[in-house]
Formats: C-alpha cells, sequence, structure tokens
C-alpha cells in the first residue's frame, strides 16, 4: 500500500535545519520531494554538520540549480509548475527578488501551497532581521523563564512542526477550493503558541513579575531529575495528590509525609525543600532498584537516557521508535500511517537518492 501522500510532490528550496524537517516529515509520509540546492556545494548544512544534514534530509532528490542565472530561474518555473508544494527558507524578499516569489508562481501554478518559514515572519519590524533559535526563543518569552539551553533547538522544530500542519491543512483546503494559498511560517511565533498555557497560567494565578513566573514554570514539588548512588539520574514527576501519595509511600519522605502536605496548594511553599529531600533519598539508594520500587508503586518516574542509550531502550525498542541507518539509529516518525516506509538516505549532491515515485 503506499504511503498517506504518495503521490504528492514537494519543491524543497529550504537550507539548514527548520525547512529540511519539515519537507524530511513531508518525505516519510510518503511525498517525493526534490530538494533544490545552490551551486557549488549545495545545502550549507553539508559541510557544517553532515549528519544533520543526513538526518533531515533522507529520502529526497538533488537538483543544483543557479536561481540567480535566467537559466536557472526557468528551471525552477518548471519545476514549480508541476508541484504541489514549495517550501523554502530564505530571508523575506529574497525569492520575490529571484523572480520565485509566490505572486508569480501562484500566477504559473495556482494549486501550489508556497510555504515560507523565517526567523520572525514575512513582515514586520523584525522581519529582515538574522537570527537563529535562541533569538526566537528569547522574543517568544520563553528563554526569560527557561533559563539555560533546553539542548535541541525548540524554535526551529517547533516552527517545522506548525508549518507541517499548515501545509496538511492547506492541502486539505485545496480540496474544496483548488487553490494553494502563500503559508507565512514565523518561528518566534510558533514558539510564542506554546507559551499559551503558561500565559493561562500566570494570568490565572495572578504572577505578574517575571521572579514569580520562573517559579511557577521551573520549579514544582516532587518534580525534577535526580542522581543516584550509581551515577544514574531518574526523572520523578508526582504532581498530582494521588501520585504524591504514592511516592510517599514507595520513599520515605520525613519530614514531608504528613496530612499537611496532602494537597498540591500546601506542598508548593516547599518545593525546594521538598525536592533537596527527594535528591538526598535518591543519592542513598541504587537507580534500577529505586526505579523498579516507584514503577512498582505507580509513581510518574523514569530513567533519564543518554543519546546514546535510545536505541537500546527496551520500550523503544518494542516500539520499532529507532530504525537503523547509515548515520546510525535515526527515530522514526511518530505516527504509524498506513504504507509508510523506512526513507532512503540523504542524496549525493544534484544527483538522484532513493525517492518515492
Amino acid at each position: 500500500m503506499p504511503g498517506p501522500l504518495h503521490g504528492l510532490r514537494v519543491l524543497d528550496f529550504s537550507e539548514l535545519l527548520p525547512g529540511p524537517f519539515l519537507t524530511g516529515c513531508l518525505a516519510e509520509l510518503g511525498a517525493t520531494v526534490l530538494k533544490v540546492e545552490r551551486p557549488p556545494a549545495g545545502d550549507p548544512v553539508r559541510r557544517m554538520s553532515p549528519g544533520v544534514f543526513g538526518a533531515v534530509n533522507r529520502g529526497k532528490g538533488s537538483v543544483l540549480i543557479d536561481l540567480k542565472r535566467p537559466e536557472g530561474r526557468e528551471r525552477a518555473l518548471a519545476l514549480a509548475s508541476e508541484h504541489d508544494v514549495l517550501v523554502e527558507s530564505f530571508r523575506p524578499g529574497v525569492m520575490a527578488r529571484l523572480g520565485l516569489g509566490y505572486a508569480e508562481l501562484a500566477a504559473l501554478n495556482p494549486r501550489l501551497i508556497y510555504a515560507s518559514l523565517s526567523g520572525y515572519g514575512q513582515d514586520g519590524p523584525y522581519a529582515a532581521v538574522p537570527g537563529h533559535d535562541l533569538n526566537y526563543l528569547s522574543v517568544a518569552g520563553i528563554k526569560a523563564i527557561s533559563g539555560g539551553s533546553a539542548g535541541v533547538p525548540v524554535a526551529d522544530l517547533c516552527g517545522s512542526v506548525y508549518g507541517l500542519a499548515a501545509v496538511l491543512a492547506a492541502l486539505v483546503q485545496r480540496g474544496v477550493t483548488g487553490r494553494g494559498q502563500h503559508l507565512d511560517v514565523a518561528l518566534t511565533e510558533c514558539a510564542l503558541h506554546w507559551m499559551n498555557p503558561r500565559l493561562g497560567r500566570f494570568a490565572g494565578s495572578g504572577a505578574e513579575t517575571l521572579e514569580a513566573q520562573r517559579g511557577i514554570a521551573g520549579s514544582r514539588p516532587a518534580y525534577g531529575a535526580f542522581p543516584c548512588r550509581d551515577g544514574r539520574a531518574l526523572s520523578i514527576a508526582a504532581l498530582e495528590d494521588h501520585f504524591w501519595a504514592r511516592l510517599v509511600a514507595a520513599m520515605p519522605l520525613a519530614p514531608f509525609d504528613t496530612p499537611a502536605h496532602a494537597s498540591m496548594a500546601q506542598r508548593v511553599p516547599e518545593t525546594e525543600e521538598i525536592n533537596a529531600t527527594i535528591a538526598a533519598r535518591c543519592a542513598e539508594e541504587e537507580s534500577e532498584a529505586l526505579l523498579e520500587r516507584l514503577l512498582a508503586a505507580d509513581v510518574p518516574a523514569a530513567p533519564v537516557l543518554a543519546p546514546g542509550e535510545l536505541a537500546g531502550f527496551p520500550h523503544l525498542v518494542a516500539r520499532g521508535a529507532m530504525e537503523r541507518t547509515a548515520l546510525g539509529p535515526l527515530a522514526r516518525f511518530p505516527v504509524r500511517l498506513e504504507g509508510m516506509a523506512p526513507l532512503g538516505e540523504a542524496p549525493p549532491l544534484g544527483g538522484q537518492a532513493e525517492v518515492r515515485p
């Protein structure tokens, strides 16, 4: 059975991470993706980080086109006339200056879904400002309350997934209207949308200062990663009152194992003391034995896995969550749809990779 997006043709002008991750997801869902790269060396990530390039460009084709030359522009126009979706991630205005803006391509192919990914959007005072993930998280308000790095490019990948959702929604809408449209995907605004639950909580709790908001967002009783005696850490997240009761039963937490700490409202003022006590108890025990006891008590707990441990973790193995590639183990698209199959490898520069017809 063909994949869910079998027959969908995607033209990928994007570079670096957000756009290629989006089009990589489309490829995993069965679309045919052709990556348009700038000569002579192609996507800069090929050189900056070949591993990242391989991870997000598997299963695509590749063609080298100099968009600044008339013949290159003509070739790009011809390709755009034959594709369903175009994804680009240049600074706002670049594609239009090349004669490949949405207005030009929509006149040629009215059914084209044209997705533009940028840091701050296609217009506004910051539209032309350069940026990276850290900058977008800063403007979205996330950096101020989260502190240190998340270890993954949150805004970049968040924007990719919103872009994916928008492309798929636009394809559904095209089925009704017969028309494509221009999607303005601003990575900052995608990250900002993730702030809504926090903004609602701050408003509901009356937390108006940054200090109060950080306290709400970053510090909760019985919630965190706690190293054990053998150096392995466990994540414990006993937020709800019933989980707290089970944690107290499984792990001595005196003097907090009393009715005076039965509700979250009672525990919050003593968050630091409670978490310090949990840390001290964990430091006295071996991680495997403690985890077994916590899980037996139905406490939300899990090992803190290093990246190198992911492919061997029994649950992920049982779920088939990872696949073997030439780069090593990589995660599969997290939702299984009928007809999905493993991708090929990253395309050679300007050549043809294994792509679905």
